[in-house]
């Protein structure tokens, strides 16, 4: 999926939150004007006897209706509209089973948890997760077409030395890790596996170079013995779109095996730093020569750690 398509919001979204809009206007409608007729449904006994509390409630459960309304037609904009109607619909639940296990409340008044938040959670979830994957995308990111002019781009970015990323693909092979933002305890562990690896690689031919989404004066790489080699910033992510690296899926950054690695990478003592760059960006690993991508290895969990010295065999010493 290149930018345009991952910055525009899923057909889906939009009669979903409209119907959540309809919904809302209408329960809120209904407990306005007829503040009881949900109690008697349920079978309290006796009845309230303050109902403009229940009318409250249904005003502002209509109001939120509103809301959105509006953020139907632009989710990803009004992202903060979905966040706080999800929260209600989280925190709705918890209250009243709170006041069903006191016996404040029956627990035939449940259908209504059912119908005004359970069903939504699934769909508020989903469009915050997008419009959070929308959000890291910078303004100048890849498109389809970049995925044609490798060439050109390789000739365009340059290390922190001047040279570019083409005349050293060039000079010799070179085995380019695309790292995760530097906060990461994964782009620390590649970084770390790298420096565990370095002379076994170099001394079949290859060279390391290193493409990150931050400065190229982050001490990170120094810190991790790998200050010498050749980094290319790319914060707006064209290499790796390029070199069809694309924006993590939930299983891939956060399904229950990458919490298990990332893990056992903090208990190594790798340590979550500030996010700098795209936080859904899968990392990857290509052999270049002249240009051309000779072998690629691309994650299927942003916690994977391949081994970059067989990564680099296809050009043994000699």
């Amino acid at each position: 999926m290149n930018a345009i398509e991952a910055r525009t919001p899923r057909p889906w979204m939009k009669p979903v939150l409209l119907a959540a809009a309809a919904y809302n206007v209408l329960w809120g409608a209904w407990a306005v004007l007829a503040p009881l007729a949900m109690f008697r449904l349920a079978g309290f006994d006796p009845l309230p006897t303050y109902p403009q509390l229940w009318q409250c409630i249904g005003m502002i459960v209509g109001v939120y209706g509103v809301g959105y309304a509006i953020a139907a037609f632009d989710p990803y904009r009004h992202w903060p509209i979905v966040l706080v109607g999800l929260l209600g619909k989280i925190f709705g639940p918890i209250g009243f089973a709170w006041s069903v296990f006191r016996g404040d409340f029956p627990a035939a008044m449940g259908w209504t948890i059912l119908t005004n938040d359970l069903i939504w959670w699934l769909p508020f979830s989903a469009i915050l997760w997008h419009a959070a994957r929308a959000a890291q995308i910078p303004a100048g990111a890849a498109t389809a077409g970049d995925a044609s002019d490798l060439a050109q781009l390789l000739g365009q970015y340059c290390d922190q030395n001047g040279r570019s990323l083409a005349e050293q693909s060039q000079q010799s092979p070179a085995l380019v890790t695309l790292l995760r933002h530097s906060g990461c305890v994964f782009c620390r562990q590649a970084l770390s596996d790298l420096h565990a690896k370095r002379a076994e690689i170099e001394q079949q031919g290859v060279t390391l170079a290193l493409v990150h989404m931050g400065p190229n004066d982050d001490p990170m790489f120094a810190e991790h013995g790998l200050g010498d080699v050749p980094r290319f910033s790319d914060p707006e992510g064209r290499l790796y779109a390029a070199l069809q690296l694309e924006q993590g899926t939930l299983r891939q950054l956060f399904g229950w095996r990458t919490w298990w690695l990332g893990f056992k990478a903090w208990l190594a003592g790798h340590k979550v730093g500030k996010l700098v760059g795209n936080g859904f960006q899968m990392p990857g690993v290509v052999l270049l020569h002249h240009g051309r991508v000779v072998r690629a290895y691309r994650h299927q969990s942003a916690g994977e750690r391949p081994d970059y010295a067989d990564l680099a065999c296809e050009f043994p010493a000699g």
